[in-house]
């Protein structure tokens, strides 16, 4: 057969192969996903400067800032796992993070170590629950989150009586145990905060396990596809429960540094940081639909909110409003990442 006589190729018939979604997805979702979130965190930088200029370059702001980075940093080290596992977000985060602290505390007068222990696994215990309850029983990832989270807190109001439980009181018998734990979140090694160090590492174990694991290979499918996980042989509830349990150890050891900073145990005080770290998650470029994204990404994404938060504070914006601010880049973010969704297909 000639070549005149040959069929004509159809025009997109050489990009058959490729999957012609992927050139709809929204531009800014792109930038943001690679350098985006970086370049925002220089623009920040600037405008604190330039806002503030006796204030955001000092040693005090800085430590400020750094703390407020840290904590986030170790819930949305946690909460990356979730969301890259399809199930948007754990609601019961601040519970897990304040019952934790408050275990500790109350446990203090065994001895440092020993209360860690205690409100690390107090945290694992409610990352193992919702876990199963998410995983095997299928339930709803924010009904039940938000809904145990109102559980543990009606429980530990009842316990405590809504007070505070403070290391002084408790460990009467073990003044160095107060002492290191009241002194931790103020503490560096080699003059680095040991709460950077810890934040960083958690960071670097979370990397590893997403991208150098067979779990996370596992995980990845989980979260782009659950029947097609299930299907190929993935034990998707056993994957499931251990994005739960992995979230709940992060948000443990990030209550006991905030029970550390705050020198006490109280219910509020991991209020408003699922919200913080869900922010944080998505907009360094992990979609809800789920599977895909990065932690390098959410390391700058924690980056922006902490530095964004420090800013207005710097500039005098009362609670209430930073509060407005943050719910509507969280709006904001989150219908760019439907909007992705949506033209690849995943909506």
């Amino acid at each position: 057969m000639s070549d005149a006589q040959k069929p004509a190729e159809a025009p997109n018939q050489r990009f058959a192969g490729q999957d012609s979604r992927k050139l709809k997805q929204n531009i800014v979702i792109r930038l943001v996903n690679r350098v985006g979130i970086y370049l925002i965190v220089v623009l920040l930088l600037i405008i604190g400067g330039i806002i503030a200029p006796g204030k955001y370059y000092t040693a005090a702001n800085l430590r400020s800032t750094i703390q407020a980075i840290a904590l986030l940093g170790m819930v949305s080290v946690g909460m990356s796992f979730v969301t890259f596992s399809a199930n948007y977000a754990d609601m019961s985060a601040p519970m897990t993070i304040a019952f934790s602290g408050m275990i500790t505390v109350t446990t203090l007068w065994m001895g440092f170590w020993p209360a860690v222990f205690c409100g690390i696994a107090a945290g694992t215990f409610m990352g193992l629950v919702n876990g199963i309850m998410v995983g095997k029983f299928r339930a709803h990832p924010i009904i039940w989150t938000m809904a145990f989270n109102f559980v543990i807190s009606g429980i530990v109001r009842w316990i405590y009586g809504g007070t505070q439980v403070y290391p002084d009181r408790i460990a009467t018998n073990n003044p160095k145990a107060v002492e290191i734990l009241t002194s931790l979140a103020r503490s560096a090694w080699l003059g680095i905060p040991k709460m950077i160090i810890v934040m960083i590492l958690m960071f670097i174990a979370g990397h590893f396990l997403l991208t150098r694991t067979k779990f996370g290979n596992q995980l990845k499918v989980v979260g782009s596809n659950y029947e097609v996980a299930r299907l190929s042989g993935i034990n998707v509830v056993q994957s499931i429960v251990l994005v739960y349990v992995i979230n709940a150890v992060c948000c443990s050891i990030a209550g006991i540094f905030l029970a550390s900073m705050a020198k006490t145990g109280a219910y509020y005080l991991g209020d408003g940081y699922d919200f913080r770290a869900v922010t944080s998650v998505l907009l360094g470029g992990m979609t809800l639909a789920g599977g895909r994204g990065h932690i390098i990404g959410v390391f700058g994404g924690v980056i922006t909110i902490g530095m964004l938060s420090n800013i207005m504070n710097l500039i005098g914006i009362p609670t209430f409003n930073q509060w407005l601010v943050q719910g509507i880049v969280f709006l904001f973010i989150v219908w760019l990442n439907t909007n992705s969704s949506r033209k690849l297909g995943r909506g």
